[in-house]
């Protein structure tokens, strides 16, 4: 259940039986021409929530305005910087400790995200935290990969629109999107591992459409439907982990 929809009496009874919580952290930016500028937001959301109610978990109001300064040339990207998404990740953290809550579980779907998250949780010596991303998972991968290929890309990917097609909105087709585009190089993705990008503007000279070696024209909602389904039922399983082992804070 979502905390913002719970009474404070409620969220008494639950920590009477569990100290956990899932936090979902996504991004406010570009995901090309047919992505939603709240795709990792919605996506980190939808399931957070789904391997929630697995579990009877509860999760926390979503995290969406984090670091994505590569991103700012394109219209509607909001970016924070990593010193201040640091500290707003601390505070919240000091928020639940101080109510109960000693086991954080952030569920990730923003590369740029995960520098600053370790760093916080590094620095914690009062919580048991776990950082995922939700294709951490090899069984997710397995299914993005058999859907798309090489052409799952990096940045604006299918997999990421189809889930957002899904649960949110469908966009139209757009002409730049029909065209996939540039296969990315051997090796980008490791050199270019958690957003590791240039500046905005050489970001958007680089990627002009704002996706990044994916092709998002072959996202479809039953597609989403799957990825959620299959991404939801493996974080549920690790946050039952995660519960029984305790957090692994240095990661």
């Amino acid at each position: 259940m979502k905390l913002q929809m719970m009474t404070w009496l409620e969220v008494e009874d639950y920590l009477k039986t569990s100290h956990g919580i899932i936090v979902p952290v996504g991004s406010t930016e570009q995901h090309g021409p047919i992505g939603l500028i709240g795709t990792d937001a919605f996506c980190a959301e939808e399931i957070a929530e789904a391997a929630a109610e697995q579990v009877s978990a509860i999760t926390a109001p979503t995290l969406a305005l984090t670091p994505a300064p590569f991103n700012m040339d394109f219209p509607g990207t909001l970016s924070l910087s990593e010193g201040l998404f640091e500290n707003l990740v601390g505070e919240i953290l000091e928020g639940l400790r101080h109510h109960g809550f000693t086991s954080i579980y952030f569920l990730n779907a923003h590369g740029a995200n995960l520098a600053p998250l370790k760093a916080v949780a590094r620095n914690s010596s009062a919580a048991n935290i776990r950082i995922r991303s939700w294709w951490d998972f090899d069984e997710v991968n397995d299914l993005r990969n058999g859907l798309y290929g090489s052409w799952e890309g990096m940045h604006a990917t299918p997999s990421e629109v189809a889930i957002t097609q899904a649960a949110r909105r469908i966009v139209p087709s757009h002409p730049l999107a029909e065209t996939p585009p540039e296969p990315l190089p051997d090796g980008f993705l490791q050199a270019h591992s958690g957003d590791r990008h240039g500046p905005p503007a050489e970001h958007r000279a680089s990627f002009p459409d704002g996706r990044v070696g994916a092709d998002s024209a072959l996202a479809k909602p039953v597609h989403g439907t799957q990825l959620l389904k299959t991404a939801a039922q493996a974080v549920a399983e690790d946050y039952r982990r995660f519960l029984e082992t305790g957090g692994d804070t240095a990661a």
